[in-house]
């Protein structure tokens, strides 16, 4: 028997139930929504969480589209899912937590003594490091933004390696190798000898149906190379940046982009122009190394140093 929460499995079952983190103002219980799948023979233990930021929803729809597809009769192994890491952002549809007015991804490891989001934390963190794999399914917010997995360990870390090996095998087309900020689960896990990865799913307000299939074909070819069930991860040829350039509006006004989401750009290329109401151009800017156009705002409008848009930089294939 596998327990999570209020979830409990036997070999050959599946769960769902809530794993309490804390109470609400009104002293009612606040519980993340859980799945248990315990495949009916022996394997590893993959643990997969969705929606650490409250408005990214994306990872919620793989979540919702792939448990109904796995049979544990046919899995070796077990899979531990919490569907909504940051509840209270997810009833509010705001990115942070509005608990403490944190990002709960710079809140790893957690502290169970600790605020709101140090507590959700400490709790996800705490079955994650009982895992032999992690899956932390983002999205770039609402912005907009290509399909990328993200190992954020560092090159020299000792897990780098396992890492790497795991964001391939996701397989979104495109990898950022950049170690990231401290607090973020795919820094966090890793430390404690646990491959971890932080597939982006686009970038989207809502739902963005593309991207959760693209997801759920990610954790679908993890569970085939890692034994979990039968059959070949379908991987291919990625892009693999190690650099990430953001550009800023050196004027206020409104946006023009004059190339794609995940087109390659040289040195020197033009990347958007602002404009005012009337449609005469206040400024320009190029791109100051080659790379792929990886993200952008959403919204037209912007005032002076706001964020406009980044490019990967670096590139390999792999």
């Amino acid at each position: 028997m596998t327990s999570l929460g209020t979830a409990s499995a036997a070999p050959g079952e599946v769960d769902t139930g809530r794993l309490s983190v804390g109470e609400s103002r009104d002293g009612a219980d606040v519980g993340l929504p859980v799945c248990v799948i315990n495949g009916a023979d022996d394997g590893k233990t993959l643990y997969l969480q969705a929606a650490s930021d409250g408005d990214e929803l994306n990872g919620v729809g793989v979540i919702r589209r792939l448990v109904p597809q796995l049979d544990p009769e046919a899995i070796a192994g077990t899979i531990l899912v919490v569907g909504i890491v940051n509840v209270h952002g997810f009833r509010v549809a705001e990115h942070r937590n509005p608990i403490d007015d944190t990002k709960l991804n710079r809140a790893y490891p957690g502290d169970n003594r600790g605020t709101s989001s140090e507590r959700i934390a400490a709790t996800t963190f705490d079955i994650a490091t009982s895992a032999d794999l992690v899956l932390d399914l983002h999205q770039g917010s609402t912005s907009r933004m290509i399909r990328e997995t993200r190992v954020r360990c560092g090159p020299r870390h000792r897990l780098h390696d396992a890492c790497l090996d795991l964001a391939k095998t996701f397989d979104c087309g495109y990898v950022l190798d950049q170690k990231g900020p401290d607090g973020q689960l795919a820094r966090a896990g890793p430390d404690e000898g646990v491959p971890t990865i932080d597939p982006e799913l686009g970038g989207s307000v809502g739902f963005d149906e593309k991207s959760v299939e693209v997801g759920v074909e990610g954790v679908k070819n993890v569970l085939r190379e890692y034994g979990f069930v039968e059959g070949t991860a379908s991987g291919g040829e990625q892009v693999r940046a190690t650099g990430f350039e953001q550009y800023g509006a050196s004027a206020g006004g409104l946006v023009e982009f004059l190339v794609d989401l995940g087109d390659r750009v040289e040195r020197g290329d033009r990347l958007f122009r602002i404009t005012d109401a009337f449609g005469a151009v206040k400024a320009e800017a190029t791109a100051d190394a080659a790379g792929v156009f990886w993200r952008t705002r959403r919204l037209p409008q912007v005032a002076t140093g706001e964020y406009v848009c980044s490019v990967g930089t670096d590139l390999d294939t792999y």
